[in-house]
């Protein structure tokens, strides 16, 4: 499965102009991809990496495969969603098992573009957001509360356990707090996983601004007008220059962002974000048939990773022969860092680094 994503807001803060500037500018090929069944509400792209690029000039491979991302546009939330107002209500559940959260927040002033609120007030937006979240986390476990209390009572180890951080959380919640501020001991974090609530997964803010304004703002100075803490992630993002990117060449598209002072896309600082909130990874295969990335957890050992290709891999895993990014390109391939004596064998234990080139050896 592709990491996904899924994109939140208010009406009219730039979410849906991002998401279609996003999925048309980076659009994957459905066929390349054995799980997309695509809704109208939701998109595929690839994650830009120069990585693959130089493996394949090396490898010269018949197909060159990306990791993928899956974005999932929420219709425009209001007060009042998680009840069901609006049309954002009956769309929440189709976020419950995204990896992560985007919230877009809109942080120009554009009386042509009127706000739902009829004024731009990036805090008082990004609460109204959270609100309807805690809320709608708050319905999801009172239906669980009540199933897991009576259980807990007729001294079910594991339901008093379960009753006992659902309390937690519902109080925790009750005052406002989101399910990811929560310092969540090992043994109760794939307990809070199973639950499904939108409050616990990573969020990153997508700080909406006019397309010159990213020459001006500083993103310390927009997460201050969202009232966003220094450790929240966050990037800022032009949509309207992310429409504007969509057809251009690469070449094209970086004389544009250069003349506005911007170092790279949003879908890339998006993406660059999205691994960092969920601590991921890529690492490579490569070979004369396909070059392609795979995604882990940072800290994933080599099994793990042997598993993100196939399960049997992972089950059967003998070893794992690795070179590091920098030598397979700079020795010009696998046969030339094995004769550099830059190519480990490395066992059950090794932890995978960003940009490890492997080759697994199992038997099932």
């Amino acid at each position: 499965m592709a990491l996904q994503i899924g994109i939140v807001g208010l009406p009219n803060v730039g979410k849906s102009t991002l998401f279609n500037a996003l999925t048309k500018n980076h659009g994957a090929q459905a066929a390349n991809y054995p799980f997309c069944t695509i809704e109208p509400n939701v998109g595929i792209v690839e994650v830009p990496d120069v990585r693959l690029k130089k493996l394949a000039e090396i490898e010269k491979p018949e197909k060159i495969i990306p990791t993928a991302i899956e974005f999932v546009d929420i219709a425009g939330l209001v007060k009042g969603a998680s009840k069901g107002e609006g049309l954002g209500n009956a769309f929440l559940s189709h976020i419950r098992e995204v990896d992560a959260i985007c919230h877009v927040i809109r942080v120009f002033e554009d009386t042509d573009i009127i706000h739902v609120e009829g004024s731009t007030d990036p805090k008082r937006d990004r609460e109204t957001i959270e609100a309807e979240l805690i809320l709608a986390d708050l319905g999801s476990i009172e239906q669980r509360s009540g199933k897991l209390e009576g259980k807990a009572r007729s001294g079910d180890k594991q339901a008093v356990k379960q009753f006992a951080l659902i309390t937690k959380l519902k109080e925790m919640l009750n005052a406002g707090k989101l399910g990811s501020s929560i310092p969540w001991a090992p043994e109760e974090k794939d307990v809070v996983k199973q639950l499904q609530l939108l409050t616990t997964k990573p969020i990153i803010y997508a700080l909406n601004v006019k397309e010159a304004e990213l020459k001006t703002i500083k993103l310390e100075d927009a997460k201050k007008q969202a009232c966003l803490s220094p450790s929240d992630i966050a990037i800022l993002v032009s949509a309207k220059l992310e429409e504007e990117l969509i057809g251009l060449s690469d070449e094209e598209s970086k004389q544009l962002l250069a003349e506005l002072g911007v170092s790279s896309s949003g879908l890339d600082q998006l993406i660059q974000a999205a691994y960092e909130a969920l601590g991921l990874q890529t690492f490579f295969t490569a070979g004369p048939k396909e070059v392609r990335a795979w995604t882990v957890k940072k800290g994933a050992k080599a099994p793990e990773a042997a598993g993100a290709i196939h399960t049997d891999f992972e089950r059967g895993f003998i070893r794992a022969e690795t070179i590091s990014y920098d030598d397979f390109v700079s020795l010009g391939g696998e046969q030339k860092a094995k004769e550099a004596g830059k190519l480990r064998v490395e066992g059950k234990e090794y932890i995978v680094q960003d940009g490890d080139v492997m080759h697994f050896r199992f038997n099932v």
